[in-house]
């Protein structure tokens, strides 16, 4: 059985992630950092509640611990965490805004991958998959076509665009382990205000494909409900 481990997944696409794969029969370890929400969405989906807060060191480490004693392993790692951050220019911009949404978005990734690598590895079939954004695309946020170019939020495109850089440069570190990036789309979620055109269950295809691959599927990609999307 695969065992699944999702971060941020209280509420939105984490949440709707995590019913999908449960209903597909993976065991699935539902993270967040409310333990009272956490709790909530688990039972209400047919997941585990494991608490974990990916922008503290003591609070992942934890949750590998968790893990290690309950499952002893994971299949898939999915780092959905993430928060918006302010929007706004550049003058309306601090250091220590920064700093949050990098600290969650990217180093949380980074925090949370190192601490879930020993698991992955006890798998016959290991993946990470890294929940970025269309927002991180030079190529989408150039084109006037898409929605991306018309909204400006410095701070978290910018993080969904190291994030992917992160996703490319691990799945060659990593050649053991399938590591990719999905986009979800412009999704109604909290993120958004819900003002997403795509439903949450929308939303999560490519996470729910990437993480029902078989053996042998690539590494290194970037995809979206329709497929790969081409690195830029």
């Amino acid at each position: 059985m695969t065992i699944t481990f999702i971060t941020g997944a209280n509420k939105g696409l984490g949440r709707e992630t995590a019913r999908r794969l449960v209903a597909q029969g993976h065991t699935v370890l539902l993270g967040a950092r409310d333990r009272a929400l956490g709790e909530k969405a688990a039972a209400a989906v047919g997941a585990r509640y494991v608490p974990i807060d990916v922008a503290d060191d003591a609070s992942v480490a934890a949750a590998a611990a968790d893990i290690a004693a309950h499952e002893g392993r994971i299949d898939v790692l999915i780092n959905n965490a993430g928060v918006h951050g302010p929007s706004g220019g550049p003058g309306e911009l601090t250091a220590a805004d920064a700093r949050a949404v990098f600290d969650v978005n990217v180093t949380g990734a980074v925090r949370t991958t190192a601490a879930f690598l020993p698991l992955l590895r006890r798998s016959d079939d290991p993946a990470i998959i890294n929940v970025s954004s269309g927002m991180g695309s030079l190529a989408f946020t150039h084109d006037p076509s898409r929605p991306e170019f018309h909204v400006v939020v410095p701070l978290y495109c910018a993080s969904k665009a190291a994030l992917t850089m992160l996703t490319t440069q691990y799945a060659k570190a990593l050649p053991d382990i399938r590591v990719n990036a999905a986009d979800p789309g412009y999704t109604a979620t909290d993120l958004n205000d819900h003002r997403g055109t795509q439903t949450v269950t929308e939303g999560t295809d490519a996470i729910v494909a990437l993480a029902t691959e078989g053996p042998g599927a690539g590494s290194g990609r970037f995809v979206d409900r329709y497929g790969d999307i081409a690195w830029s």
